[in-house]
């Protein structure tokens, strides 16, 4: 999705200006997005939530397509077929990094974003040097995101601690009536879920992951949009 991530900064960017997203060609190939907790109700109305290796952990995806390289949801003009965009797409063309000195975040750009120009668009820093309120705008964003993020991977951690998360084999009719095999991510295993002590199922209720864990499991039923939508 980023092609040059780089740190914002008033010696590189003060001529640099953001013009609006209108186009989502930039993650036509984006077959997985990572998902926060906070928005696992709206995206389990479109998407399948999955969990996916990353690094040593699992974590929630949204699956967008069938295969690696395929967003489903994206058409050739660009457009993104569906009244809800995940939230780590809407932060385009802004992302949080991190500095390898100090460990600080940092806000980052992708440079040779197509909405990234010196004549078009808002202005990165204002005539003074200062940052200009877009800046102010994307930290406040991606900070957000962070913070929800980490209590998503909390969640993430507890199901996996747990033992509830186990592959996902699914085998799924095509509209010519062709088999589709669903693998490389995990579910919450239901049987799991139901066999809990209670004390543990009450611990997870407090801690606010039913919610979470209902949404992913219903969600699931998304799988057979992305078959009709790519036959």
């Amino acid at each position: 999705m980023f092609k040059k991530m780089v740190p914002i900064t008033k010696q590189q960017h003060a001529k640099k200006r953001v013009l609006p997203v209108n186009s989502f060609k930039f993650a036509s190939n984006s077959y997985l997005v990572s998902v926060i907790g906070s928005e696992f109700n709206k995206v389990a109305t479109l998407y399948p939530i999955v969990f996916v290796k990353d690094g040593d952990e699992l974590r929630p995806f949204a699956l967008l397509g069938l295969k690696q390289g395929q967003n489903l949801f994206v058409d050739k003009e660009g457009r993104w077929n569906a009244h809800y965009i995940p939230a780590i797409i809407r932060r385009y063309p802004f992302v949080l990094g991190r500095n390898e000195g100090n460990n600080e975040l940092m806000i980052c750009i992708d440079e040779e974003s197509e909405f990234v120009s010196e004549t078009q668009g808002e202005p990165l820093f204002d005539e003074q040097g200062n940052p200009a309120p877009i800046i102010e705008k994307a930290r406040n964003y991606l900070i957000e995101l962070q913070r929800f993020s980490e209590l998503t991977n909390m969640f993430s951690k507890a199901m996996s601690e747990r033992e509830l998360l186990a592959p996902l084999k699914m085998q799924i009719k095509n509209a010519q009536g062709g088999m589709v095999n669903i693998d490389g991510v995990f579910a919450i295993n239901e049987t799991k879920l139901n066999e809990l002590p209670d004390e543990v199922f009450i611990e997870l209720r407090k801690r606010g992951a039913l919610p979470l864990i209902y949404a992913h499991l219903l969600s699931l039923i998304q799988m057979e949009r992305l078959v009709q939508m790519n036959a």
